[in-house]
């Protein structure tokens, strides 16, 4: 659901932002079944995916020292910072020792880890995110907070919702570590060219904002996996 637009941060309250807002309080009924939908499926996908979330913490921490999981810093809602939950792909400390994108070829991943980000099971630990209300299956993805500070003012409308697991800029841009392989500054081309170009997919989902359109956008998602 939506805050009262006053009550939003000063720096979301603009004329850019104000028509994806409108548009959104338009959707109340299907903003609450997809808070509900995150709920039930998060928590029985959780129950479910406990043997696979369990062998695959034992591979990690045999594969390399460590803990299990990933928890930076990432921007939700409202611009509220949380601490994402993700399987532990790189060496420990690789935040501190690169940039806080990843490229296909990245030194710091693991062997185990290379395997779970091909099939995406490295994501898997969001489930907790989406249920506890951090998350979403469907939005934006979560931006460390170093980028969210490069956001333009339109930008800043996919703040209106909860950061999301996957979304439709996640479909196109699968493959954007591959496209990161030969910059040469690769935080700033992705400030630059990549960022801009996949808001543009953020946003237009916000425009045409639907449950059952973000249901579609989920076994989208699936099939790009696969393929």
């Amino acid at each position: 659901m939506l805050k009262n637009w006053n009550k939003l941060p000063e720096y979301m309250r603009t004329d850019e932002v104000r028509p994806y807002y409108d548009l959104l309080q338009r959707k109340k009924l299907s903003l609450f079944f997809k808070r509900v939908f995150d709920i039930v499926v998060s928590l029985i996908m959780i129950i479910l995916c406990s043997p696979i979330l369990l062998i695959i913490s034992i591979l990690i921490v045999k594969d390399s020292k460590g803990g299990v999981f990933y928890r930076q810093e990432r921007v939700t809602q409202y611009g509220r910072v949380f601490r994402i939950f993700k399987f532990r792909t790189m060496v420990q400390n690789a935040d501190q020792i690169g940039t806080q994108v990843t490229v296909s070829n990245d030194s710091r991943i693991t062997k185990i880890g290379s395997k779970l980000r091909n099939c995406r099971l490295d994501e898997l630990p969001q489930l907790f995110n989406i249920f506890l209300g951090d998350m979403t299956f469907v939005g934006t993805r979560p931006e460390s907070v170093r980028y969210v500070k490069s956001y333009t003012n339109e930008m800043y409308a996919t703040l209106l919702l909860p950061a999301g697991v996957t979304s439709e800029a996640s479909i196109e841009y699968k493959d954007e570590a591959d496209l990161l392989d030969k910059a040469d500054d690769v935080d700033s081309v992705y400030i630059n060219e990549v960022l801009p170009e996949k808001m543009k997919y953020n946003l237009n989902s916000i425009k045409e904002f639907s449950f059952f359109k973000e249901i579609a956008t989920m076994f989208r998602t699936v099939f790009a996996v696969l393929d």
